[in-house]
């Protein structure tokens, strides 16, 4: 995306462009990629740009040939696109530790994605498993550290073997880190509803969650703005199916973000409606956009996955790149075709497939 200038030496604006890089992944991932892309050039050529997309290989399978779920070189390749899409990760025979910590968490660190965001919503059409709630009560987004906390590498496993085994696992928090992603979340409430809530259990883990609870507080200072509560994980997990109207930002760590929201998503309607964006902040980095859900080999290439958690991640791929207008019109479409209820998946009560849904979804774009 950029200026040329023309014989004349004016400036003339190119036509808005941007390059994304496609990682479909595993399982599903691969089903539903395809028609997040399709809804997502649908709603490019509505708004007057285009998407050059570019896809890699980097997945279990991948790693099953060539023992690596990407090549060395993979950070420095993706590195130079405006944005990643990808598809769920994770495939039988592979262990999920490999998956994870050979792809996903590399790229999070490496792009400085350290906020991880993650809205849940009541869409049209979709019921949730609690009785009796209204769309406007559930509504939340969960703001995970991405890059430290308790996702970390120190520690190690001892005495294998014997019966005086034991392992020990470090969790990091920085300042920086516990700053910067709490500063996030107040600033995401006051676009929102002027409410954040700090998930904390500093009354059994004693050295880091008493630390990111002073953090908290001496942030929550320079936003007077903002509502501002702690609450601790177990009893804001009771919340959130008890009283989910009380809740809208959540800021959490990395291992409590990450629980809370499966949580969020599965009280809204379901792990297959819910997207989630890797950001680098500052735009220094790609931002990366994935669905929630997992890879779901079990029904992998049957045409019976719901595309609606990885098409809303490509809506909050476009945001990111600034297209609000477009990113709009693919959640109104998700929206309306939900709404209407004649195509939709088997999870939701229909007989739609994969592909029926993704191209009504591009249809109403």
């Amino acid at each position: 995306m950029g200026t040329v200038s023309d014989s004349g030496n004016k400036v003339a604006e190119t036509a808005r462009s941007y390059d994304i890089a496609t990682i479909p992944g595993d399982g599903i991932g691969v089903d539903v990629t395809v028609e997040a892309c399709k809804v997502l050039d649908a709603a490019a050529s509505k708004h007057g740009f285009s998407l050059r997309w570019t896809e890699f290989d980097y997945s279990c399978e991948r790693y099953a040939k060539t023992g690596a779920m990407m090549p060395e070189d993979g950070v420095e390749t993706l590195s130079g696109f405006d944005a990643v899409l990808l598809g769920a990760v994770g495939f039988p025979g592979v262990p999920d530790h490999v998956s994870l910590w050979g792809l996903l968490i590399p790229l999070r660190r490496a792009f400085s994605q350290y906020a991880n965001l993650r809205p849940v919503r009541l869409l049209p059409g979709t019921t949730s498993v609690l009785a009796d709630r209204k769309a406007d009560e559930l509504e939340m987004v969960i703001v995970r550290e991405n890059s430290e906390g308790e996702y970390s590498t120190l520690g190690g496993r001892h005495n294998q073997g014997q019966p005086g085994e034991f392992v020990l696992q470090e969790s990091v928090f920085t300042r920086v880190g516990v700053e910067r992603i709490i500063r996030y979340a107040f600033e995401l409430a006051r676009t929102r509803s002027l409410r954040v809530c700090s998930a904390t259990k500093s009354n059994g883990i004693v050295h880091t969650m008493p630390f990111w609870d002073e953090i908290f507080e001496l942030v929550s200072a320079d936003y007077p703005d903002v509502e501002a509560e702690q609450c601790h994980i177990d009893a804001l997990a009771a919340r959130m199916v008890q009283r989910p109207d009380r809740l809208d930002v959540v800021v959490a760590s990395n291992l409590f973000g990450d629980i809370l929201s499966d949580l969020a998503a599965a009280v809204t309607g379901g792990l297959g409606l819910a997207p989630s964006g890797n950001i680098n902040p500052e735009g220094t980095h790609p931002s990366m956009f994935e669905a929630v859900h997992g890879s779901a080999p079990d029904i992998a290439g049957q045409g019976i996955a719901n595309p609606v958690a990885q098409i809303l991640a490509g809506a909050m791929m476009l945001g990111q790149l600034g297209e609000t207008e477009a990113a709009r019109s693919v959640d109104v479409a998700v929206e309306q075709v939900l709404a209407e209820g004649r195509v939709i998946t088997p999870d939701l009560g229909g007989k739609a497939t994969t592909e029926q849904l993704g191209s009504a979804i591009a249809a109403a774009v």
